[in-house]
């Protein structure tokens, strides 16, 4: 496969550059994988396409304020996206513009020391101090927003059941939720729970290779709770659907499972590449939103609906001017 096999036309008109004042009001496109029927209906029908016994699986990490700006010693701009602390007051950061080992950057109240790179593309940054990211950091919206952060962000950037802290962006499929959808999801006999992925910069990361398959997932770490695999196995044992709530949660599930429910991986970190020809094990559905051209998160939807089927329904979410990406609407593929 290459990576043209998975490019589209997409207006620029049809990125949200903010969330919608409600976060269930957003649209939400149902596609069937049997039948390839489209369906174009509200959020809040979402629990309608929902069955008792089914288990919705949600990605609950939350997002920490890792974008900084500071500036270099000879007074060059530098932004940085924190991914990792890797011990004390040392992290693993992406940078614009690229770092080299040995450079200072000044931010207030503190200096940098770049003291090494990888191959991922990612410095090392050792700080002078202890970090205080909740009063220095901003919420590290993806560039394709075109705008700074603003306090609304630090709230609508962010599920309402986020709970462990580590991701540097949002587990988007997860944001359309509120309390009452999900006490209404509950009350069906829906049984809810959670995994977590800490989402990083790999799953944004752009494919640099031509051949879809030479590309290279950069590793996330997740965790999955004991009532969680419980719940999931028995579903699989007795039939019944598990849907995943968005991509990362997606993988997670199939990393953490891909030496069976007999061999659990239920912590670790993954770097699992899902794209067409993938078969999966654990999901039966699948809620998203609705991804870049050319993206990872294109290629697993194409590999759980077929390629041509997701062509077909992004074609028609831009005819019927769909909300795109991060702030954007949802799709349901079941």
């Amino acid at each position: 496969m290459e990576l043209k096999d998975f490019e589209f036309d997409l207006p620029e008109r049809l990125i949200a550059q903010r969330p919608l004042p409600e976060r269930d009001s957003s649209r939400l496109m149902a596609v069937s994988r049997e039948t390839g029927n489209i369906e174009h209906r509200s959020f809040r029908d979402l629990p309608g396409f929902l069955r008792a016994g089914d288990v919705l699986v949600l990605n609950d990490t939350k997002v920490i304020p890792t974008r900084l700006f500071g500036a270099k010693t000879t007074g060059g701009k530098v932004e940085l996206l924190l991914v990792e602390r890797i011990n004390g007051n040392e992290w693993q950061c992406l940078s614009k513009p690229s770092l080299k080992p040995g450079g200072r950057i000044l931010f207030e109240g503190l200096e940098g020391e770049v003291t090494g790179r990888d191959e991922d593309g990612l410095c090392t940054i050792r700080f002078s101090g202890p970090l205080d990211l909740e009063k220095t950091g901003k919420v590290p919206l993806p560039p394709y927003i075109r705008r700074e952060a603003d306090e609304a962000d630090k709230i609508r950037y962010q599920t309402v059941f986020a709970g462990p802290v580590g991701a540097v962006a949002a587990p988007t499929a997860g944001l359309h939720f509120t309390d009452s959808i999900l006490d209404e999801i509950r009350a069906m006999g829906v049984l809810v729970r959670h995994v977590t992925l800490h989402t990083g910069p790999g799953t944004f990361m752009p494919v640099r290779t031509n051949r879809v398959e030479e590309h290279r997932m950069m590793k996330e770490r997740y965790s999955i709770p004991k009532e969680t695999f419980d719940a999931v196995d028995s579903a699989k044992k007795e039939g019944r659907r598990v849907v995943a709530v968005g991509t990362t949660s997606t993988r997670t599930l199939e990393a953490s499972l891909s030496k069976g429910f007999d061999e659990p991986l239920l912590e670790g970190a993954t770097g699992l590449f899902i794209y067409p020809g993938y078969k999966f094990r654990v999901v039966d559905a699948l809620l998203t939103n609705f991804h870049l051209p050319g993206s990872t998160l294109l290629m697993l939807v194409s590999a759980f609906a077929g390629r041509e089927l997701i062509l077909k329904a992004y074609a028609d979410a831009v005819q019927e001017e769909y909300r795109f990406f991060s702030y954007g609407d949802a799709m349901l593929l079941f």
